[in-house]
């Protein structure tokens, strides 16, 4: 994929998740750059799948660190971070739930145990979730971050997540990216910034 001017090479995986049209994903990672300003500040990503946002926006953070809870597809984000030579990413394999549950204290896992999370300075979050959305804790945790890149590709859960996140967060940015035509479904992207 071509995007800020470089290559970035990605391994995709029969039967995991990806964003299926690489023109329009171009166009997402572009714009989910643009939300991004260069920081010295960490990322922290719930739902990477193979890396396809953690690996394009690397370069505006000081550290990434995402989630997934697919073993092929955390396969792949690693194979992907090697294939393109990126040092600040870290992936851990759990879902966001368990991630949620890990960072309130309530039910801490093994596999972050060793990831360094007290160290991160997590003050941007981005999120890809399935259709059915975010649950109403991993939403609830979010919302404590200043700045939120939300992706979805179901304007209803879309819509319920932002009653939420909107009690904290305002809208700044967003776009709609038809990255499956001829279906009644959208992708879209939601830049918030806290209150």
């Amino acid at each position: 994929l071509d995007v800020a001017g470089r290559q970035w090479h990605y391994q995709q995986i029969e039967g995991g998740f990806t964003q299926p049209n690489g023109g329009v994903n171009q166009h997402m990672l572009s714009w989910a750059r643009a939300c991004s300003n260069t920081r010295d500040d960490d990322l922290l990503e719930l739902y990477c799948g193979n890396g396809n946002f953690s690996i394009a926006l690397a370069d505006k953070y000081r550290r990434v660190f995402a989630t997934e809870i697919s073993k092929t597809s955390v396969k792949a984000a690693f194979d992907n971070k090697a294939m393109n030579q990126i040092e600040n990413v870290d992936f851990a394999r759990v879902s966001a739930e368990e991630f949620t549950a890990h960072m309130s204290g309530e039910h801490p896992r093994r596999r972050l145990k060793d990831c360094q999370l007290e160290d991160a300075d997590f003050q941007t979050v981005l999120v890809d979730p399935p259709r059915a959305g975010l649950d109403e804790a991993s939403c609830q945790m979010i919302s404590q971050y200043p700045r939120i890149i939300y992706v979805s590709c179901n304007p209803d859960t879309l819509e319920q997540n932002l009653e939420m996140l909107s009690k904290t967060h305002e809208i700044k940015r967003f776009a709609l990216f038809d990255q499956f035509p001829y279906t009644h479904h959208i992708e879209s992207g939601v830049y918030l910034v806290k209150k």
